[in-house]
């Protein structure tokens, strides 16, 4: 392992992820164990079948992917689950890939159990972990805290003042994600966002992956987010490829996840996606969304990419440097 360690860095640089769910970067053993201690009533009594019920397959699609974070948030939903998970998941983006700067992202509101558990014991229990973690290994580590599409305006109010209540303490940044909600409104989002702006944290919005380019312009107008989580469709509208290029806003592109969620079709495909992105300017890094639920890893994000022809070693250099730069992580922060 140390051995792929020092390659990725000879080859790759020093890696950032900035792009990780909590739902689905735990080793699936942990997750059993969690759901045992925990006494959690589980559709199977045997591991192999469990492992499926958190892992993709071949049929797997958007709709899917996301069905699949029923059970890994309900495991997780306890001060004691997150604690376990965020350190399982900082130890192991350090020890089988070497990342050292190492952004982890989450719904604290989907980690309490529907309102049974406190939300700030969930949140300093995930500080608590990621302060740990960063004892025993040599990386920064932040989180970033999710506000979801099918929340109330109040519920996502509440999430973005936890957001910047632990602003400085390891919460770096506030997200948007969770499945398409026809009812939702961008527009709820926009004082919330700023008064996590004024603080100083990081905004990062899923958008341009099950969403297209219009929902993309109207999010960067609105929101100005720092960074896009996937925005893989930008390139159907050069307005929008511009307006990321003109205002510096990072992608963070997530290959292994866009295909197994059928968002992109195939490798050629993505090959396609980053030559327009590349062609127009636009900054992009590469994550892996969550690599035990997708069974990947950056390492095998970086050389699949290369292997295929689709971006160079020169490129996946730069990708690298670009994440290190637009990490939402400062010496202050955490």
């Amino acid at each position: 392992m140390k051995n792929n360690m020092d390659t990725a860095a000879k080859k790759f640089g020093e890696l950032t992820e900035l792009h990780v769910h909590i739902g689905s970067a735990v080793d699936p053993p942990i997750m059993w164990e969690i759901a045992q201690e925990q006494g959690i009533r589980l559709p199977t009594k045997n591991y192999w079948d469990f492992e499926k019920l958190i892992t993709v397959s071949d049929d797997t699609n958007y709709k899917k992917y996301l069905d699949l974070f029923h059970w890994t948030e309900l495991i997780q939903s306890s001060p004691e689950a997150m604690e376990k998970s965020i350190y399982s998941i900082a130890s192991g983006a350090y020890r089988k890939n070497g990342i050292t700067t190492l952004e982890i992202r989450f719904n604290p509101m989907l980690r309490n159990r529907g309102g049974e558990r406190d939300l700030d014991h969930i949140i300093l229990s995930s500080i608590h972990s990621m302060e740990r973690a960063m004892l025993s290994y040599p990386m920064r580590i932040g989180l970033i805290l999710m506000c979801d599409r099918r929340f109330s305006q109040k519920l996502n109010s509440i999430i973005a003042e936890k957001a910047v209540k632990y602003a400085r303490r390891g919460v770096i940044g506030i997200d948007l994600a969770g499945p398409i909600d026809p009812q939702f409104s961008m527009e709820t989002l926009v004082e919330p966002i700023k008064a996590c702006k004024r603080v100083g944290l990081g905004v990062t919005i899923h958008t341009g992956e099950a969403t297209g380019a219009d929902e993309m312009m109207r999010t960067i107008k609105l929101l100005e987010p720092d960074r896009i989580g996937h925005g893989v469709r930008a390139v159907e509208d050069k307005n929008v490829l511009l307006e990321l290029k003109n205002r510096n806003i990072v992608l963070e592109v997530c290959p292994t996840s866009n295909l197994n969620t059928r968002v992109v079709k195939n490798l050629s495909d993505f090959k396609n996606i980053f030559a327009i992105l590349k062609e127009q300017g636009v900054a992009f890094t590469v994550n892996t969304d969550g690599p035990e639920m997708l069974r990947t890893n950056l390492l095998n994000e970086y050389q699949t990419l290369l292997d295929n022809n689709i971006l160079s070693l020169e490129d996946l250099n730069k990708a690298s440097q670009k994440a290190k730069e637009a990490s939402f992580i400062r010496s202050k922060s955490v």
